[in-house]
């Protein structure tokens, strides 16, 4: 699990179908070191993690990535420059009793990554 040490939730807001959520990166963390010395990039799966993280917390159920539909990367998250990113998450549940999620990952309003994949609960 990543909140606390890599990322805390800083805002929280309830949607019709889901969540908009703000989250702060902890730049200070012992990842980029090495993602990548003097040049801190914030892995796309941690990114992908923090969806996760903030589904199941949310939806209160623990969760397993069955398929990704979508992933596209658009923008480099510099937790230097963007500490703060949002997270816009969207629900739904399948004919297979599993959830589709959607995402929208967004820094200082710029989309930087676009998410579309079936979670199943474990």
């Amino acid at each position: 699990m990543l909140l606390n040490d890599f990322y805390t939730i800083q805002h929280s807001e309830t949607l019709e179908n889901g969540i908009s959520v703000m989250v702060k990166i902890n730049k200070a963390h012992e990842i980029f070191k090495g993602h990548f010395p003097n040049h801190p990039v914030t892995p796309g799966v941690c990114t992908m993690q923090i969806i996760k993280e903030l589904s199941e917390k949310h939806l209160g159920k623990n969760l397993m990535l069955k398929t990704a539909r979508n992933v596209k990367f658009m923008a480099i998250i510099n937790p230097e420059e963007n500490e703060d990113v949002r997270f816009d998450l969207s629900f739904e549940t399948n004919e297979s009793d599993e959830i589709s999620i959607k995402a929208t990952v967004s820094i200082e309003g710029n989309s930087a990554l676009k998410f579309g994949g079936n979670f199943k609960k474990i």
